[in-house]
């Protein structure tokens, strides 16, 4: 794994599932680690002291990212636990099921403010502190598998990874001159407790589907992310870095 020793990350959505498991790698790869949360701060307290107690730095900070001012708040406190920000992580974000014509256009805008809104605030607010900084910074906004294949009763947020792996690509392009980079993950179905119960026959299809014959798991997103974040990826930017066990290769036909 690269080494990321004296940098700062900022992760949302941090509390649990994707996203505990991004910030536990960041701080394996040596970079002191902001565990965002909105409603589960015991998790996101437990993640910080397991990550302390491994030896690392972390901080847990709340946030409503649907908020604007917020984001910034968020950012702000972020750069100023240590005096520097070098990498945010955009995970933050809901995956409500409603079939398209049951769907509200509030029920739309609800989801596109979770997960694009929220992605757009914190990217702006951080690479205005990163631009000032030596060494740049990064930018990763988790998409998903689904912003090119969509699924049923996901169009909202199949359409919500779509714009955010268009809109690493636009920040790329302009925050570039800047010292910045900006780039997409889009995993595939990664198991979390009790997926296998709620919904067996997803688990098995996707089982079946994968070359490499498993679910992803969080680590395995946070394995990218690092990578992206890190200076092994130096002249990567604009890309979308797909994590899915290889589901993306099976023909359809």
């Amino acid at each position: 794994m690269p080494r990321l020793d004296g940098r700062v990350a900022l992760v949302t959505g941090a509390s649990g599932g994707i996203g505990a498991g991004i910030a536990r790698r960041f701080a394996q790869a040596g970079a002191a680690v902001v565990v965002h949360f909105r409603r589960g701060e015991a998790r996101a307290r437990e993640l910080v002291g397991r990550i302390e107690a491994a030896g690392g730095a972390a901080v847990a900070l709340s946030a409503d990212l649907t908020r604007e001012e917020e984001c910034h708040r968020l950012v702000e406190a972020a750069y100023a636990w240590r005096g520097r920000l070098d990498a945010l992580v955009n995970n933050a974000g809901i995956q409500p099921l409603r079939d398209l014509a049951d769907m509200t256009a509030d029920e739309w805008r609800r989801l596109s403010e979770a997960n694009v809104t929220s992605a757009f605030c914190c990217t702006q607010a951080a690479a205005d502190l990163m631009a000032r900084q030596d060494g740049g910074g990064t930018v990763t906004h988790i998409a998903s598998i689904e912003g090119s294949h969509p699924a049923s009763g996901h169009a909202h947020y199949s359409a919500s990874k779509a714009a955010l792996i268009m809109f690493a690509r636009s920040a790329a392009l302009e925050y570039g001159p800047r010292g910045i980079r900006v780039n997409s993950v889009s995993p595939g179905l990664v198991d979390r407790p009790g997926l296998a119960d709620e919904w067996p026959q997803g688990v098995e299809r996707w089982g079946r589907a994968a070359p490499l014959g498993r679910l992803g798991r969080p680590e395995d997103i946070g394995n990218a992310c690092v990578f992206l974040a890190s200076d092994a990826a130096s002249w990567i930017t604009g890309t979308d870095l797909v994590v899915d066990g290889g589901v993306g290769a099976r023909p359809t036909w």
